[in-house]
């Protein structure tokens, strides 16, 4: 079986695949868990939508940038000043995507990363507000697959390495094969 990889902190996190990041007491969105491999968890996400923008640096200064430039979406930089509640997770990916696909924080070639975050279900493409910076766009993700790893603390691109190779060596070893 193939599936794309999330690690999940209690911040937002870089990495390989699609790393997340978690707050406690915000909506998540809905999943089914469809197998556990001691503490890694195989998840099926459905359809959701997200706020994304596309930015150029290095890892760090790319999802910081992207969380203030998403931020300032949800918390009222929209056509029609509206707050959006904040969701987890708030996702990175580590693999060149175009700006319309759907991950948080996608590494490419050139250097860029695509931040995303998850919106409400209470929210629909027809009735989210219309964000003022043109650099965040709304899109529709499609439901996939996941493998996700909570873990806490150290979120440095060292620390997220280590848990993104056991996270691989435990699926690998289950028998699936990672895609992302």
């Amino acid at each position: 079986m193939a599936i794309t990889i999330i690690d999940t902190a209690t911040q937002i996190v870089g990495g390989i695949g699609a790393l997340v990041g978690v707050r406690t007491g915000t909506e998540e969105p809905m999943y089914v868990r469809e197998t556990s491999l001691g503490d890694i968890e195989i998840r099926r996400y459905g359809p959701r939508i997200a706020a994304q923008t596309v930015v150029t640096g290095d890892e760090n200064e790319a999802r910081n940038a992207g969380f203030r430039r998403i931020a300032g979406y949800i918390f009222g930089g929209n056509h029609r000043q509206t707050q959006i509640a904040m969701t987890a997770p708030v996702a990175q990916q580590s693999e060149k995507i175009a700006m319309t696909a759907p991950v948080a924080q996608s590494r490419g070639a050139e250097g860029d990363s695509v931040i995303q975050f998850f919106m409400p279900s209470k929210w629909s493409m027809e009735l989210l507000p219309q964000p003022d910076d043109e650099r965040v766009e709304l899109v529709e993700v499609p439901g996939e697959t996941y493998a996700v790893l909570r873990f806490t603390g150290d979120r440095s691109p060292a620390a997220v390495a280590a848990k993104s190779d056991e996270l691989l060596t435990a699926l690998k070893a289950g028998g699936f094969q990672p895609t992302g």
